[in-house]
């Protein structure tokens, strides 16, 4: 298992929208999330800076794989379609990633 943690920030006058989103996750997308091998998934909100922190669990052998299966669902495109126009991506943030991945430094059982 592999313990991933990623940020972003919300997009100012989107936050009750990206809330309300995620108040009611459609069950496809949470259904294709289990399939690609991830658990114990997790987003947190900064206020009043509105950053967004999320963490999961991953229990996979080939993150990647997983990941592009997760992004070739048109399910999972309809939602992000949603909820991207209410996000921004951190300036360091690597071209491939949305949200900025965070490396973990410390963790205790």
């Amino acid at each position: 298992m592999e313990r991933m943690a990623m940020v972003i920030h919300l997009k100012p006058g989107r936050k009750a929208e990206y809330l309300r989103l995620h108040a009611k996750v459609w069950p496809e997308v949470l259904a294709r999330i289990s399939a690609c091998n991830i658990r114990n998934y997790s987003i947190f909100l900064k206020e009043p800076e509105d950053i967004l922190f999320g963490y999961w669990e991953y229990h996979g052998e080939d993150f990647a794989t997983d990941a592009a299966r997760m992004a070739a669902n048109p399910k999972t495109r309809d939602w992000w379609a949603l909820t991207a126009p209410c996000q921004v991506p951190f300036k360091t943030a690597a071209p491939e990633d949305w949200w900025a991945m965070m490396k973990e430094v410390f963790h205790h059982d």
